[in-house]
């Protein structure tokens, strides 16, 4: 990402004072926490409106996000990435907290691209499953109630 304009530099704000006031990130997920980070320089996520990016010292807000990719940065992990279903993004502070359905991570995006496609075959096979499971459920309830409605 390039910047169009010259950072300006702001009072007050020194590389030790930047440091200490690094995000903590942690992505939950139904059953487990996912990753949990400290230390994050940068975060991108993606909502409806389109990507933005939080920085240690922006406002607190609350996003919906939707399926899609979203990136953070730590000096030791270098930039990460993290495939994720919907799911909300709450920024209090320098925590930021992400609840979502699923979420696979990666450095590579290429990699991560196709360990998604692969988790999405594993769940449209088990959506198959369901529909049929739930096919047959049905059939058999209706099967039921028609021999009760004739006794």
């Amino acid at each position: 990402m390039k910047l169009r304009h010259k950072p300006t530099p702001v009072p007050g704000i020194t590389p030790s004072t930047v440091s200490s006031s690094l995000m903590n990130l942690k992505v939950f997920l139904p059953f487990n926490i996912f990753a949990e980070k400290t230390g994050v320089l940068r975060i991108v996520a993606e909502t409806r409106e389109g990507s933005f990016g939080l920085l240690p010292h922006r406002l607190d807000c609350v996003a919906a996000l939707v399926p899609g990719i979203l990136i953070y940065e730590t000096e030791s992990d270098g930039e990460v990435f993290v495939a994720l279903d919907e799911g909300v993004l709450i920024k209090t502070g320098a925590d930021v907290l992400v609840s979502a359905r699923n979420a696979i991570a990666g450095t590579d995006l290429g990699l991560l691209r196709e360990a998604v496609q692969q988790e999405f075959l594993k769940l449209d096979d088990q959506e198959q499953n369901v529909r049929s499971v739930m096919a047959k459920v049905e059939s058999s309830l209706i099967r039921r109630l028609v021999e009760f409605q004739h006794e």
